[in-house]
């Protein structure tokens, strides 16, 4: 008797929606990837993808604990020489609010071709509205 594995064709996907508003930035985070690896499905199997979608809204209310708003960096480089810009969270945060909860999933998910399909099934948004409701996604609770 072998072992049954998985099928990424025959992967049921479900659509889940989390609101961030006034939520840890982490604990969205842990449980996004965890919905996006497939980890919470008996079906879970490490080398294939069969996540469900994340739907994230208002991202811009997003909770940082403690001083990280102030102290948090957010680098990037431009591929110059001397190219390194450095910028606090609470800026992020006014300029792409998307991206500091965008940063946090993907920093929590493989650094493989199978992480970057995983990363494609997550959708954030800044506001409460998004325009994935023909999908029936199910609202998902942080704890």
């Amino acid at each position: 008797m072998g072992t049954l594995t998985a099928a990424t064709s025959e992967a049921a996907r479900k659509w889940y929606v989390i609101d961030a508003e006034s939520r840890v930035l982490g604990r969205i985070a842990t449980a996004t990837a965890r919905l996006l690896q497939g980890k919470h499905k008996a079906s879970y199997t490490p080398f294939l993808d069969t996540g469900d979608h994340v739907v994230i809204v208002n991202a811009a209310k997003v909770k940082l604990t403690g001083r990280k708003d102030e102290q948090k960096l957010y680098r990037y480089h431009s591929g110059y020489e001397g190219g390194l810009r450095e910028e606090r969270a609470k800026d992020v945060r006014q300029r792409q609010p998307i991206r500091i909860v965008e940063e946090a999933v993907r920093g929590m998910l493989p650094k493989t071709k199978l992480g970057d399909a995983m990363y494609r099934k997550l959708k954030v948004y800044a506001g409460p509205m998004h325009p994935h409701a023909a999908q029936k996604p199910t609202p998902y609770e942080v704890a």
